[in-house]
């Protein structure tokens, strides 16, 4: 069985979309896990309304990375999967996913392409030197539970690459899917929504109006490298 996490904060304007995509699912039996992470909108109001399809948690307001873990350790599922609340899947993306990690015992996860907005971002197959230098990976992708080594809540930013180092850390890779799977909408402000491919190193960083997004990217971003050595 595939758990599917979703963490949700004020996302009462998407996540049913999310959750009606992950209702259209072919070939895998599922749960899905919504921990509510202390919206003030109406995403608590929206989510009754699936409450006999999805188990809901309430908490207070702790950050996406207490959501996820939370969700984690209510799993039952033998792979888990963390969904951002404003993405949505097509029908046979988790099968795709399931289906590669039984085909490659070895891997401990398995990806895939997405759009991020108007961006499509082809990850391509595992590289572990490709990984150290940036993260490739979204954050949704099939792992397999009992490997899951819980998401370092003191992070702010880049929480995914520091699950996918830990792993490679620990001499576990993961195992691409071709495909545009997943497709998230843009409703946030948050760094990673307007970011292009490699923009810490591009030349138009430097603008007046952005310089001062990209220099918290670039220390979130340090964090990350003195913590795995990179």
């Amino acid at each position: 069985m595939i758990s599917v996490i979703i963490p949700a904060y004020n996302h009462a304007s998407s996540v049913n979309r999310c959750l009606d995509s992950l209702f259209q699912q072919t070939g895998v039996e599922m749960e899905i896990i919504v921990v509510n992470d202390g919206s003030t909108d109406s995403t608590r109001a929206v989510l009754e309304r699936y409450a006999d399809r999805v188990t809901v948690i309430q908490q207070k307001n702790l950050g996406a990375a207490a959501a996820r873990n939370r969700g984690a350790q209510l799993a039952r599922g033998h792979f888990i999967i963390f969904v951002d609340a404003d993405a949505t899947f097509e029908p046979h993306a988790l099968s795709l996913l399931k289906q590669a990690l039984e085909e490659d015992p070895k891997a401990g996860y398995a990806y895939s392409d997405f759009r991020f907005g108007f961006k499509r971002f082809r990850t391509g197959p595992f590289d572990a030197n490709r990984l150290k230098k940036m993260n490739f990976i979204h954050i949704s992708a099939l792992i397999r539970h009992e490997l899951f080594p819980g998401f370092d809540e003191s992070i702010k930013r880049f929480q995914d690459w520091d699950v996918w180092l830990t792993l490679l850390e620990r001499g576990i890779s993961g195992v691409y899917v071709e495909g545009m799977l997943m497709h998230v909408t843009i409703e946030r402000a948050g760094i990673s929504s307007w970011l292009p491919k490699g923009s810490y190193r591009s030349p138009w960083k430097f603008l007046p109006g952005l310089r001062h997004r990209v220099q918290a990217y670039e220390q979130a971003r340090n964090v990350i490298v003195r913590k795995h050595n990179l």
